[in-house]
């Protein structure tokens, strides 16, 4: 079943790989880091439940409810105890936002595919902080499955999450894993280290939720593509890093440590971005790089350091499995390269497969999934398979002629 879907897989990747980066110079923007409240990060939504929530006591009486609101009070309160709880909090949320056409997703239909959509994983009204959840509907064991969950890259500051269950899809249809698709706060709302405080938020909700849907907490992957693929090098490296823990969601027992890793081309070290050929001006104040961390980044040098997943490498990280193209433009190459290098030498188990003549993403060749299928097996199903570290060549995408 896997094999065969891999060319839906090459065609998910191209839709969302090669616009996660290209946009390299983009409009000013203002500077949203100025005046923002003490405790919050630039840009984020406020938490409504905690502001009116006086007393800390986890539940909303009718006078903590602002005046023009009390008159809803009876409505909130579908349970009739004489408080409002934070699940009938977040049940208003989701139905407001979905009357006003900007809420909820409607699940895809995907064959043999329970899709859950839109889950708050850090107790907030805000849609990037929300995750979906993918469960096959004929288990090949009654035994808690293994998740993939997948990251999606557009520069930290495009994309969302729509497009994660196209990724893992054909792995939940095997009924040997569930899958997750996790969206996070961009850095024009939100500036590093929001990004990875969320994608810990979200593993955490997993695991704490684990037993509910039948999922085996220790078997959690971590997929994403080029700021995804960052964004979960990241998680494989800092697991026993608290801080980048963050606080976020009602989970915090729980750690946010994953098992393995599948890194598409992600940066690695951003101060070096700038020491091998690239489409893009890294160092630029208007860089995806720069704006992730909220200035130039040669200028902020700590903050680059503390935003790259190189930093942090030391031994008993998550084993990770990295493919990068030899001709991306936008992420170098050498990116990924340097990474491997430096997990070799924290003996931390990886492994590295060229992508030759590969750009930023362009991944169509079959034998790509292949392998990726392989490293899943092995790791999250206990199979004996071999995984080979020969470079996979792959066509040269056609030209578009010019009109």
């Amino acid at each position: 079943m896997i094999r065969s879907c891999c060319s839906f897989l090459v065609v998910g990747l191209l839709a969302a790989g090669c616009a996660d980066l290209a946009r390299a110079q983009p409009k000013e923007r203002p500077d949203r880091s100025r005046g923002q409240k003490p405790g919050r990060q630039a840009g984020e939504r406020p938490d409504r439940f905690l502001q009116w929530d006086k007393n800390k006591d986890g539940k909303l009486t009718r006078d903590e409810l602002p005046q023009q609101l009390r008159g809803n009070f009876g409505r909130v309160d579908t349970d009739k105890d004489g408080f409002i709880s934070r699940d009938e909090h977040n049940a208003v949320v989701r139905r407001n936002r979905q009357r006003r056409g900007a809420g909820t997703q409607q699940p895809p239909k995907i064959e043999g595919v329970e899709a859950k959509m839109d889950i708050p994983y850090a107790d907030t009204d805000n849609p990037k902080q929300r995750l979906d959840l993918f469960l096959p509907k004929e288990r090949k064991t009654d035994k808690p499955l293994p998740v993939v969950a997948f990251i999606h890259g557009g520069g930290w500051r495009g994309g969302d999450k729509r497009g994660g269950g196209r990724m893992v899809a054909p792995y939940v249809q095997t009924g040997d894993y569930a899958g997750a698709s996790i969206g996070y706060r961009l850095s024009g709302e939100a500036i590093w280290p929001a990004q990875i405080h969320d994608c810990k938020a979200a593993v955490r909700w997993l695991k704490a939720h684990a037993k509910e849907h039948n999922l085996d907490p220790d078997r959690i992957a971590v997929w994403g593509s080029s700021a995804g693929g960052h964004l979960v090098a990241m998680l494989g490296v800092t697991g026993d890093v608290k801080e980048l823990e963050g606080k976020l969601g009602e989970h915090t027992d729980q750690d946010s440590r994953v098992a393995y890793v599948v890194d598409w081309f992600g940066p690695t070290e951003l101060l070096t971005m700038k020491d091998f050929p690239s489409n893009i001006d890294h160092d630029n104040a208007k860089s995806p790089e720069s704006l992730l961390i909220g200035g130039a980044i040669q200028e902020n040098k700590e903050a680059a350091k503390n935003a790259s997943p190189i930093t942090y490498v030391s031994k008993g990280d998550s084993p990770i499995l990295i493919m990068h193209g030899t001709e991306d433009k936008l992420v170098p190459y050498k990116q990924s390269e340097q990474f491997d290098a430096a997990l070799a030498k924290a003996k931390v188990p990886s492994v590295f497969i060229p992508i030759q003549g590969a750009g930023h993403g362009r991944f169509n060749n079959p034998e790509v999934n292949r392998r990726v299928t392989q490293f899943l097996e092995r790791h999250l199903l206990g199979k004996k398979v071999d995984i080979s570290t020969d470079p996979i060549t792959v066509r040269a995408a056609p030209r578009k002629p010019r009109r």
